[in-house]
């Protein structure tokens, strides 16, 4: 076509990790390519993250004695999934997986670490790891980011002065009242802040780190990425094939050429009112979503109007949550697994293992209608852990009282009480629950049994995720249905390719992250298996893309 404003072999919607990692397969591949954001920040999702990333084999666990067979992966994915992913596209992310890793880190700025310990989320299955698969990329100065630092978008786990703190820092800091690591993590907390307010870095960690690592990529690469871009369209020719986008741009509309086709990696539809109402289950319409606010199902309305088919829009990457009385989501990972803790319905009953996987723990509360739930927990809890950003033995600020998130009672019955619970239901709860922590031993739900319910548990307790709730005063605190973004989307092959209904390629439209039907299925394997598969996947679509240019010669350079 003649009429376009720009053109390029490939073109990207979304500057997450899978967006900007397919950039950099397309470049490494020879082809022109730019990324295109809605937002004024880069990073999407990713950047707002933890930053694990779940790919099996890769360089780094190799590098560390890692050395899974893939029987042993496929099968751990196959169990998880249960048949509701095709199996072309699991052995895609798994054969796939370990060459994505290795070009990202044939640049300099790519370096990651393993998280130790941090199990995958079900160790226990055939093919399971307690020892974990997830890499985090190693913190990083954002001064090196130059006039780009001031566009990446932030999250929440930057400290106070400066500290920084990755995962694996924080497993340790979250046990500083018990255990001598934790003391230690105190000390080094203390040397970080002292030596940033000296050397004046700003460092990140987690999803930041790791989007400043793949933006310098991108710098050194030469890749343009246009900021505060919205995608309103695609474009297709008289075949039905996708060949370029239109945007808005400096306030006017462009039309961007894909010569290869359009990537779609923009995200869920976390933050579209109408979406969630059609889609997601009653109890989780609301939104208490924790993934970039620009993530509004654009691409995934883009592709249904050319007939795309959907899946898995039913599910998210649920996250229990509690709301700051501020506005913001503050999600419960480390917290579910406080020893003198439960976390019961209206009912007063606990209804699942509170320190389960952050999805699997959702599910059971939607299956059950339970939303809100209820966190309660004893004066231990408060002294001993920190709780939803509160560091142990501070009060829990006022303004959670105020705004009912939070109460606070001298017995278990007043405590019902308040939150409006049966006050013999729950005392009856709490004592059930004491003897399985004198015991150490969870007869109902199996807490404390996995590896991953272990791993912010206090290792100082017989059951690291057990302890008597039996001391004044009590607190409860409103758990609602969180996500860290929606799970379904556009069907994909293994090629990353767009599929209509009947099972048909849209050509020229790829989709990878949010903005695909996940590969993991209803499940979660580990820390990460959302970065992990939409890298892999970004990686898939660039590297197909370039080997129809190198069939065809339609690249232009």
């Amino acid at each position: 076509m003649s009429d376009w404003d720009h053109e390029f072999d490939l073109v990207i919607v979304g500057s997450g990790g899978g967006g900007m990692a397919a950039a950099l397969t397309a470049h490494d591949g020879g082809l022109s390519v730019v990324v295109v954001e809605k937002g004024s920040k880069y990073g999407g999702s990713t950047a707002v993250s933890g930053g694990g990333i779940w790919i099996p084999n890769n360089p780094t666990l190799r590098a560390k004695g890692h050395d899974d067979s893939r029987e042993s992966i496929r099968r751990y994915l196959d169990l998880l999934t249960g048949g509701r992913v095709p199996a072309a596209r699991l052995d895609a992310f798994v054969d796939h997986g370990p060459a994505a890793m290795k070009l990202l880190g044939q640049s300099r700025w790519m370096r990651f670490f393993w998280t130790k310990g941090y199990s995958d989320y079900h160790p226990e299955l055939d093919g399971g790891r307690p020892r974990g698969r997830s890499i985090e990329a190693l913190p990083f100065d954002t001064r090196k980011l130059g006039e780009d630092e001031r566009h990446q978008r932030p999250n929440s786990m930057k400290g106070p002065l400066g500290l920084w703190v990755t995962s694996k820092d924080y497993h340790d800091l979250a046990m500083v009242k018990r255990t001598w690591r934790g003391r230690w993590a105190s000390v080094v907390a203390a040397w970080r802040v002292s030596s940033n307010l000296v050397r004046r870095r700003h460092m990140a960690t987690g999803g930041r780190a790791l989007v400043a690592r793949m933006r310098m990529a991108l710098k050194d690469a030469g890749i343009p990425l246009w900021l505060k871009t919205p995608m309103t369209d695609l474009v297709t020719g008289e075949d039905g094939a996708v060949t370029g986008i239109v945007a808005q741009r400096d306030g006017k509309p462009v039309r961007v050429g894909g010569r290869l086709g359009v990537l779609l990696a923009a995200g869920g539809f976390d933050h579209n009112k109408e979406m969630r109402a059609k889609y997601l289950p009653e109890g989780a319409r609301a939104d208490f979503g924790m993934g970039a606010r620009e993530n509004t199902g654009d691409a995934i309305q883009a592709g249904e109007r050319l007939g795309a088919a959907l899946d898995l829009m039913d599910d998210a990457w649920w996250m229990p949550a509690v709301r700051h009385p501020a506005g913001a989501t503050i999600p419960l990972v480390s917290e579910r697994c406080i020893p003198p803790s439960i976390i019961v319905s209206a009912e007063g009953r606990r209804f699942t293992n509170e320190s389960s996987p952050y999805v699997n723990f959702v599910h059971d509360q939607l299956a059950g209608g339970h939303v809100p739930a209820w966190f309660v927990m004893d004066a231990k809890a408060r002294a001993r852990y920190p709780f939803a950003q509160i560091l142990p033995g501070m009060p829990i600020p006022k303004e959670f009282y105020e705004q009912g998130i939070a109460f606070k009672a001298g017995t278990i019955a007043e405590l019902a009480g308040r939150i409006g619970v049966p006050a013999d239901a729950l005392a009856e709860t709490v004592e059930r629950f004491n003897g399985f922590a004198r015991a150490g031993k969870d007869a109902d739900f199996g807490r404390g049994d996995s590896a991953y319910d272990r791993y912010y548990g206090d290792p100082t307790l017989k059951n690291p995720n057990l302890d008597v709730i039996d001391q004044a005063p009590y607190h409860a605190v409103r758990v609602e249905v969180g996500d860290l973004g929606t799970k379904g989307g556009l069907v994909c092959d293994e090629h990353s390719r767009v599929l209509r209904e009947d099972g048909s390629v849209i050509e020229g439209l790829y989709a990878t992250g949010n903005a695909s039907a996940s590969v993991m299925g209803n499940e979660y394997a580990g820390p990460g298996a959302t970065i992990g598969p939409s890298i892999v996947f970004g990686y898939i679509a660039a590297r197909h893309a370039a080997e129809r240019s190198r069939m065809d010669g339609t690249t232009g350079g």
